[in-house]
């Protein structure tokens, strides 16, 4: 597939910057005639101008991923408005949420809510989202219910980051060094090279370290957070013929990182509290059922007895063939990934080793899929057909002074996934198209799981009041297995209005299947299935250009009627209370998403940009320790308002030198980080900043300083309530980072 979005070109860089809605305009002293260009895309597996899709979407461009530094699935909410992404740990696992739409878990075996694909290559599991990406063209932020044009059910949207593939005949060589705050240092690699009239092959390397850590442990006297990461990937095109082209993607990332650690907060009052009138539990000056508590005011330090050392290893393998039958257009896409990584997690962020565990997951993912696409007459039409194979096996190892014991939590999950869809564009006349899509899915999921209690302790374990020295305890255990076919579809109309304005309706259907609990659990009532969950969206937006303005613009409103929200609820059936995916009957969710861009023609090389997200949630009443909670909570990581704006100005100042500074900021108010709408767990409406400094010479040299969070703004991304185990923590996101780097095209 041809780079859709080059980086060094002017027109791309406006394209680029248009698409993502953020800051990248071309501009020079010269004071030529600025103009709005097209922004292509491939959302429903096709070229198409944006302003011919009508699906609420985000496209962001080569230029603008290497200037905001995109590097893994986190970054993308500098992008999108109504689009959260939070980690459960600091560097480990992202969830993403699209309109109050997500999957707030934190175990490999589940995969997420958003579809997340890679060069069209679904990513199956919630652990795979948190690789590095390097190399890319283009990341497409799709919203809504988009199953019958990805071959992997999506209910709230899709993520699809598309790297930068071979070109032939071409030569190019692009080297990037850098470093930075935190002792950061970073080296990037890319070489394009023809093999013969028809081959190409193009190789990207990156290397990544960062030898001081963001956090600080007193207990060790040491920082925490260092990271060592390479990742390497080699793609080979083959045009075998005048119809036919086949490309080979090899990837392999090695990281040997440390995770972040959590803010402590307790539960008991103390002489601290009492000082200081602060109410418990919630507090940090709170103390925990073994007196600990953390006074020093800053999220960044603590006293944590875990190894905070994170291994990952990921070989990934695409083969993609593109063949031309002359009545329609053949594309297979098959992937394999396999997948292991090994790291601990302090549940209870304190001293002692209360509640800490050792975990490991190996994740093997076998896709392909296969479209046939066409147009014949009136229909613009897709059939495809896909399958996967998942087979996840996680492992727990806890070591749990709080109970006086140690425990093995041990799941083997194997999934099966099939499905066929269509979609057909249906133009009636030249202004009036209708789209209807069909899914038929089949998926099925058998998991193997037993939880024990060790009995590691003298003295005897207080979860199974087994004496030391006993066999291991069965605590919980399951063999079983769950079905799901579904059916989702889509029928929508586009009209356009003509001026380069389209009005688009749309109702969808997405489901996603049901599955099991994977984390720890002291109870087999614990360890029951959740169900499938259903959403039905209504949608509606216009989007368009203004040539004399300057102006891009998308206004779209939208109603979701949900039903079996897959959510973590309190589950106090076992011996210890836990947190665990269960299911809400239903839950509403209307809001509006405004894009606008302008190009300021009065002030050439100067754009600005805006993003502007509305939700207003309400999930039916459920069950809680504390019972039913009322009817009304909000979503989890639903925020009620988040806001973008960029701003980015170009100027040439001379013949061989453009110089570009831009900066972004993002606000997101108030948020619940569960269902319950605990407000221990409530984060705060904060504001992120970023900025970058760039000259760019004309012998292709780029010199640029940058900065992310640069007012060092401290805000809560994730929070978990363990009251009934003395404790609970809050995850703070990265704190102010800055850096240089330097950058060489070689043509």
């Amino acid at each position: 597939m041809t780079n859709l979005l080059k980086s060094r070109r002017p027109i791309s860089s406006a394209i680029a910057a248009i698409s993502c809605g953020c800051l990248v305009f071309g501009a020079s002293a010269s004071l030529q005639a600025a103009e709005l260009e097209e922004i292509i895309v491939t959302a429903q597996k096709k070229q198409q101008r944006l302003m011919d899709v009508g699906i609420t979407m985000t496209v962001v461009g080569e230029e603008a991923i290497r200037d905001q530094r995109i590097e893994k699935t986190t970054d993308i909410v500098l992008f999108s408005a109504n689009t959260s992404v939070k980690e459960n740990i600091p560097g480990l696992m992202p969830v993403v949420t699209i309109r109050g739409v997500g999957l707030n878990d934190f175990n490999a075996a589940n995969s997420p809510a958003a579809g997340i694909y890679v060069d069209e290559v679904a990513l199956s599991s919630l652990a795979l989202m948190s690789t590095d990406f390097i190399d890319l063209a283009s990341v497409e932020i799709l919203k809504g219910p988009q199953g019958t044009l990805y071959g992997r059910n999506a209910t709230a949207g899709a993520l699809s980051f598309r790297t930068a593939q071979p070109e032939l005949g071409a030569t190019e060589l692009n080297l990037r060094a850098g470093a930075g705050s935190y002792q950061s240092q970073e080296f990037e690699a890319m070489v394009n090279a023809p093999l013969g009239e028809n081959l190409a092959l193009r190789i990207a390397v990156k290397k990544n370290d960062q030898r001081e850590g963001y956090w600080y442990n007193r207990q060790t006297n040491s920082d925490v957070g260092k990271r060592d990461e390479l990742t390497a990937r080699g793609q080979l095109l083959w045009q075998a013929g005048e119809d036919t082209e086949v490309l080979l993607k090899l990837e392999s990332q090695r990281s040997r990182n440390e995770l972040g650690s959590a803010e402590f907060w307790g539960l008991i009052p103390n002489a601290d509290t009492i000082a200081n009138s602060v109410t418990c539990p919630g507090s940090p000056l709170c103390s925990d059922f073994f007196g600990y508590s953390d006074n020093d005011g800053d999220p960044y330090s603590g006293d944590w007895s875990i190894d905070p050392s994170y291994e990952q290893n990921q070989t990934a393998v695409t083969l993609r063939i593109d063949h031309d039958l002359g009545f329609a257009q053949l594309t297979g896409v098959s992937g394999f990934i396999d997948f292991d990584r090994s790291y601990g997690s302090d549940i209870d962020a304190g001293p002692v080793a209360a509640v800490d565990f050792y975990n490991s997951d190996d994740v093997r993912q076998l896709s392909s899929e296969w479209r046939l696409s066409g147009q014949q007459g009136i229909a613009d039409w897709m059939l495809g057909v896909y399958a996967a194979v998942d087979d996840v096996d996680t492992e727990y190892a806890g070591q749990l002074a709080l109970f006086n014991t140690t425990s093995l939590h041990h799941s083997v999950q194997e999934a099966r996934s099939k499905a066929i869809f269509a979609n057909v564009d249906w133009a009636l006349s030249d202004s009036l198209t209708v789209i209807t899509g069909l899914r038929f899915s089949n998926e099925s999921k058998k998991i193997n799981a037993s939880h024990q209690d060790l009995i590691g302790y003298p003295g005897g374990s207080l979860l199974s009041q087994l004496p030391y020295g006993s066999a291991p305890f069965v605590l919980a255990a399951i063999d079983d297995e769950v079905k799901d076919t579904s059916i989702e579809w889509k029928l929508g109309i586009n009209k356009d209005l003509g001026e380069a304005a389209l009005i688009y309706a749309s109702v969808s259907q997405g489901t996603k299947s049901g599955g099991f609990f994977t984390g720890a659990a002291t109870s087999q009532l614990q360890l029951q299935p959740y169900e499938s969950e259903t959403l039905r969206a209504f949608e509606i937006g216009v989007k368009g250009q203004s040539s004399a303005l300057l102006l891009d613009y998308e206004l779209s409103a939208f109603y979701y009627d949900y039903k079996d929200v897959q959510t973590f609820i309190r589950d106090n059936t076992g011996l210890v209370s836990i947190q665990r995916l269960s299911n809400v009957d239903s839950a509403k969710i209307t809001g509006l998403d405004l894009a606008l861009r302008w190009q300021v023609e009065f002030i050439p090389g100067l754009s600005l940009s805006s993003n502007i997200g509305t939700l207003q949630t309400e999930l039916d009443s459920f069950a809680t320790d504390a019972g039913p909670s009322p009817d009304g909570n909000e979503l989890p990581d639903s925020p009620e308002l988040s806001f973008q704006m960029a701003l980015n100005y170009r100027y040439q100042l001379s013949d061989a030198i453009e110089a570009s500074f831009s900066v972004d900021s993002r606000y997101q108010s108030s948020t619940y980080r569960d269902a319950v709408n605990d407000p221990l767990l409530q984060a705060d409406s904060y504001w992120l900043s970023n900025a970058n400094i760039k000259l760019s010479f004309a012998n292709n040299w780029q010199i640029s300083a940058w900065g992310k969070n640069i007012t060092d703004q401290r805000y809560i991304s994730q929070g978990i309530n363990q009251i009934s185990l003395g404790n609970g923590f809050h995850v703070y996101g990265a704190p102010r980072t800055y850096g240089l780097s330097i950058n060489k095209y070689f043509d």
